[in-house]
């Protein structure tokens, strides 16, 4: 614990460790969230103040109170914008019974505001609160504007983050460096990516792919950070600028035909066509020139908090496992910062060390690590609730690092968690020996799911010992919903004790049947027992009385019959595949017959029937952020690709798959749909069903949907209750019929 509070002291003191924003800023800051969040006569009874002498030893602290003949109800004091804004929601959750989420809010205020009993404070047991993950730029935020992104720096302010990427905008500014290094506009564009996929070329894995990227494109986002930036700053979060890793156009090599420079192998699925980067060496006099060119030019736009991020291998390996050659490597990163900014600090993700395990060794781990001082560098243990790597790097050789949860992948769908391990993984971090943790963090591909898991492992940021999380969830359907419902906290207990409580070996990537291009050799393996999730799916109908006019309840319900219908397109695979492979060709046309002409159409109604589930609302996004119809066809097959074949060829296929209202009719079910008439015409001819063949002909199909250029409703349509319901009593009994309690 000593090095861990050395740490904590080092990072404190130094300028690039806290907020710049003054103390007045701040609390006009939280004030106006609080009028967007409440409404100005709500507000009007919250009194805010922020003081940052309040946060002793650098960890953020807030207190609640309400003291007798006051004008306010309830006075907010915190060491920081952000901390006084996680006081507010702690009181709205516990004393108003309130929520805000992804999927909705739930704001239904007592009148008057009810007293704090005595006084409440906390203090975070650690310095940082992180938030995001290097690919939710391109998964989850690529076609936002400002009042999406003005509403999540809300939430992050409500869930107490006060670090976080502020990563839009770059390109604007990388645009302008390579043509002072004498780049022609021809190679700047062959190099950057299409928007969707601008995260991987950020990190040197993909170029040229889905591009040009337009140059309106790039003013539009610079202004737009802008906003991020000064209200991020506002709220007292310290925003996480980007660095230069390393990589380059191939352009840099006709501009300085002498400079050393490798080639990186293929990443992923692809070829040298769209990977392979060029990877400057780090002795090289360009390295620092370009990467100190760079961030000076980014701080002169953007002005700077001092922390930058960087990640030169990821899912790439390096050139050498030589120790010397891998510490020369970070050393020139950060001496490229320190170039610009003397105070930097590098946040680096560290997921190239749980990605390639047996590449990286502990010489390389710690080559790597110590080619920066000591407390210049954190490291985001990404997916430390499944597989932390502190605990095989001694806490990363004596860095400071977050302890993070990933939880999901390329934005998926699909009911998920791992409660057990992020109820506890944090404590057991800070009790490590020599610990040097110093946050923790969440860490995400995709957003906009599973609420509550974040709301979850954000409330874990400020506690000091895990929670009872049997109450917990109880506690939190009656505030999700605004109302005590028996019904709905047996779902919510039936749902933690299953699909929110994965433990051991199990993916938190959705691979059902569903969303994956069929074969006969597909998994439907389970981490937990499905008839819970068909019990809570019955639970949930039964409170639709009660609860159906809640948007949050609404959601939810959806939610639930998706993945209990996700469970059961499972089912019915198998049905067809014992069907085929016994030769009962009546079998095999019910089986499929009821999932192409019932249970896919009815859950592609269910999924329109909720503005957060449809295809059309994606698209609509993409092309809105264009200013040309030529831009706004470029971004409308960004999208479409990303959610389907992410690749010109199903390179990286259905990774970030999602079920959405229009995805599921038009795209999955024409690929079931060829597949089931595929195994038909193969037991009619009495011949094997060949899977290659099959590719080339669904390959086709998958392209067709990303070219077609049809439009989506960006609103829905239908009643979610009414839909779920009719689901519910058409396959509900055949889920008892068949007695398929447990995992597939």
């Amino acid at each position: 614990m000593a090095l861990a509070a050395l740490l904590l002291l080092l990072l404190a003191a130094a300028p690039a460790r806290a907020p710049q924003a003054a103390d007045a800023r701040q609390e006009a800051a939280v004030r106006e969230l609080l009028q967007r969040l409440l409404g100005p006569r709500a507000a009007a009874g919250f009194a805010v103040s922020v003081n940052r002498s309040l946060a002793a030893g650098g960890l953020d602290t807030y207190r609640l109170s309400s003291p007798p003949g006051a004008r306010e109800r309830v006075r907010v004091a915190g060491s920081s914008g952000v901390a006084a804004a996680a006081g507010i929601y702690r009181y709205l959750r516990e004393l108003c019974g309130c929520h805000v989420s992804w999927s909705g809010a739930q704001l239904r205020l007592p009148d008057p505001l009810p007293a704090v009993p005595g006084a409440i404070s906390a203090t975070s047991p650690n310095r940082f609160r992180y938030y995001q993950n290097v690919c939710t730029q391109s998964y989850s935020y690529v076609w936002w504007d400002w009042p999406r992104w003005e509403r999540e720096i809300d939430w992050m302010a409500l869930n107490g983050i006060n670090l976080a990427l502020a990563f839009t905008g770059q390109e604007a500014v990388w645009q302008r460096v390579y043509l002072s290094l004498g780049l022609n506009q021809s190679e700047i564009d062959e190099y950057v990516t299409g928007p969707a996929f601008l995260a991987w070329n950020r990190m040197g894995n993909l170029h040229t792919w889905a591009g040009p990227l337009p140059l309106s494109w790039n003013l539009k986002q610079l202004y737009l950070q802008y906003r991020i930036l000064e209200r991020m700053r506002s709220l007292g979060m310290i925003p996480v600028l980007p660095a230069f890793a390393g990589h380059i156009p191939r352009g840099v090599l006709r501009a300085f035909p002498r400079i050393n420079v490798t080639r990186l192998g293929s990443w992923s699925n692809f070829d040298c066509t769209y990977s392979c980067a060029y990877l400057l060496d780090p002795g090289d006099p360009m390295f620092q020139v370009i990467g100190t060119l760079f961030l000076k030019e980014l701080i002169r736009e953007f002005g700077t908090d001092h922390i930058y991020n960087a990640d030169t291998f990821n899912e790439m390996s390096p050139l050498s496992s030589d120790p010397a050659y891998l510490s020369g490597v970070s050393a020139a990163v950060f001496r490229s910062m320190t170039g610009a900014d003397p105070d930097a600090l590098w946040l680096m993700q560290g997921w190239l060390f749980q990605n390639q395990p047996d590449f990286w060794q502990p010489a390389q781990v710690r080559a790597l690590l110590r080619g920066v001082p000591s407390g210049r560098m954190i490291v985001l243990d990404l997916f430390a609730e499944s597989k932390p790597v502190y605990q095989r790097t001694e806490s990363f050789y004596g860095q400071p690092f977050i302890w993070c949860m990933l939880h999901n992948f390329g934005g998926n769908h699909g009911l998920f968690g791992t409660v057990e391990s992020i109820n506890r993984g944090p404590f057991d971090a800070r009790r490590f020996p020599n610990s040097t943790l110093v946050g923790t963090g969440l860490a995400p591909e995709g957003i906009e799911q599973n609420d509550m898991v974040y709301e979850l492992m954000s409330e874990l940021g400020w506690r000091q010992e895990p929670l009872d999380l049997q109450q917990w969830v109880t506690n939190y359907a009656e505030r999700r919903y605004g109302t005590r419902n028996a019904e709905a906290a047996g779902a919510w207990q039936l749902l933690l004790r299953s699909v929110y409580n994965c433990s051991g070996l199990c993916v938190n990537h959705n691979r059902s049947p569903l969303v994956r291009r069929p074969s006969l050799r597909m998994a439907t393996e389970l981490w937990y027992n499905k008839s819970d999730v068909y019990e809570a799916w019955r639970l949930l109908l039964g409170a639709a009385a009660e609860l159906g006019a809640s948007p949050t309840f609404r959601y939810d319900l959806a939610d639930v019959t998706r993945q209990a219908a996700q469970q059961l397109v499972s089912e019915y695979y198998l049905e067809i595949k014992r069907a085929f492979q016994s030769h009962s060709l009546p079998e095999l046309l019910t089986a499929g017959g009821v999932l192409l002409y019932d249970l896919l159409p009815e859950l592609d109604a269910l999924l329109a029937s909720d503005p957060h589930f449809l295809l059309g609302r994606w698209l609509e996004q993409a092309r809105a952020a264009a200013t040309s119809d030529k831009d706004a066809e470029l971004y409308d097959l960004n999208a479409r690709n990303q959610v389907t074949l992410w690749g010109p060829s199903g390179n990286i296929l259905d990774y970030a798959n999602k079920q959405l209202g229009g995805l599921v009719l038009d795209y999955y079910r024409v690929r079931w749909s060829l597949f089931v008439s595929a195994l038909v015409e193969s037991l009619n001819a009495g011949t094997p069903f060949h899977q290659e063949q099959f590719n080339q002909a669904v390959f086709q199909l998958e392209r067709g949907f990303v070219y077609n250029g049809k439009r989506y409703p960006a609103q829905p349509a239908g009643d979610t209750l009414e839909i779920a319901r009719r689901i519910f009593l058409k396959y509900y009994p055949h889920t008892m019929r068949r007695g398929r309690a447990g995992a597939a």
